[in-house]
């Protein structure tokens, strides 16, 4: 029985699973959303909030938990991105780092597709741009 049996197989094995999450995360990290199918996002979502909240602890061993968590050639890269881009910016809020924004299904199959992004993210980019434009104009 399924008795209180929490997250979903996502018809895929457990090794394929983790795989998936795992590089849903990375990419998730590195472009701050992502355009997936909601029960992928739904479970992405806890799995990101566990890496951002390992993150604000900002010690060794929050680090070595996200690398636990994240495989792959750039988890270094996205450790880094998590503990000294995104944490900051979540010091003050415990949990709900991240918003799900449903689209139309997908053509094709009929797929919930939704937008999974960060909230509250400092676009530090367009601040960046804009203080170069106005040095510009100056």
């Amino acid at each position: 029985m399924r008795h209180f049996k929490r997250g979903r197989k996502l018809n895929r094995t457990s090794s394929h699973r983790s795989a998936l999450l795992s590089n849903l995360a990375a990419t998730f990290v590195i472009n701050k959303h992502i355009v997936t199918t909601e029960p992928k996002a739904k479970e992405l979502r806890s799995f990101a909030e566990r890496l951002v909240t390992y993150a604000k602890k900002n010690s060794l061993h929050g680090r070595r938990l996200i690398l636990k968590n994240i495989k792959g050639r750039n988890s270094k890269k996205i450790a880094d991105i998590l503990i000294h881009d995104l944490a900051p910016n979540y010091t003050d809020r415990n949990g709900g780092y991240t918003r799900i924004i449903k689209l139309d299904n997908r053509k094709n199959d009929n797929a919930k597709i939704c937008i999974i992004e960060f909230v509250n993210l400092k676009n530090t980019d367009s601040e960046d741009s804009s203080e170069e434009k106005q040095e510009k104009t100056e």
